[in-house]
């Protein structure tokens, strides 16, 4: 019998080497019935699910389970997944009036919750721009693109951040303008398990890691990959050829020094209160 793993994420083009896996019988190979949950609302819900058990691992936000895992969430990073940063587009309503990302100090942000990428890299976004993030910064939750798309058409929100190539079809299509973006000051993506599932199934996880390395190892290079990903999911091929050029996928843990820089930035925007060892976080 297989073991029956869960696991989830956002549905976006980084994640099709887990699809991919998945259905060409990669991880049933191993004996694991590997069960993908698409989570749209990002993040702030991904650390949810992995609290209450209701998924054993996630692909998820370096910045988002950090400081989950700070707050007492029994949860650890077992890899990198993309060791590049995550360009995250600042956008407006198409008929806004807003033309300068200067002019958004103060205004109401888009969030698809608190504690979501959304969230944490308002603080980051404004702290970089000198802003005083105690009273430039408003919130209105959203939970999901959709809902993005609804608050900044109905003038519900201000501004809203999201994946730069994720939200390019909206911007094409003349729903959100992009006011700029904000890269994050480390790589994005990690792949995150409960204490629970590692105790329980250490080799379990292994294998899943083996069998994924394998797969975004080779990503690239597969031939038209860059189309196969245009048509999946609705882009562009200038833009994915852009986004592959500017994405590396990891097959190693995410460095301490990494880790501590992480830390260090919530702590001075007061989103954790202190700094943990390393042992707290990493396998």
């Amino acid at each position: 019998m297989k073991k029956r793993v869960t696991i989830a994420g956002v549905p976006e083009h980084f994640n099709l080497p887990w699809h991919m896996a998945i259905d060409e019988g990669a991880f049933a190979e191993r004996g694991i019935d590997l069960i993908w949950t698409d989570v749209p609302e990002g993040t702030g819900r991904m650390s949810q699910m992995l609290k209450d058990h209701e998924t054993d691992l996630a692909i998820i936000l370096t910045e988002g389970i950090v400081k989950s895992i700070s707050e007492g969430n029994p949860v650890k990073v077992v890899q990198e997944y993309i060791a590049t940063p995550l360009l995250w587009g600042i956008h407006v309503g198409f008929k806004s009036a807003f033309t300068r990302i200067e002019e958004l100090k103060g205004t109401k942000t888009a969030i698809s919750r608190f504690g979501s990428g959304s969230h944490l890299m308002a603080y980051v976004h404004a702290q970089a721009r000198g802003w005083d993030t105690e009273t430039a910064l408003r919130f209105e939750v959203i939970n999901n693109l959709d809902g993005a798309v609804d608050a900044l058409t109905m003038h519900q929100a201000d501004y809203f951040m999201w994946e730069h190539f994720t939200t390019k079809p909206l911007v094409d299509s003349q729903v959100f303008r992009r006011l700029g973006d904000c890269p994050t000051p480390w790589p994005c993506f990690v792949i995150a398990a409960t204490d629970h599932f590692i105790d329980e199934h250490r080799d379990v996880l292994q294998h899943i890691l083996e069998v994924i390395n394998g797969y975004t190892t080779e990503f690239k290079s597969i031939p038209s990959i860059d189309r196969s990903l245009a048509n999946g999911y609705g882009q562009q091929l200038e833009d994915i050829q852009d986004w592959l050029s500017k994405t590396r996928w990891s097959q190693r843990q995410l460095d301490s020094d990494t880790l501590m820089t992480v830390q260090r930035t919530l702590q001075s925007l007061g989103l954790i209160h202190s700094i943990t060892e390393k042992e707290g976080f990493l396998l």
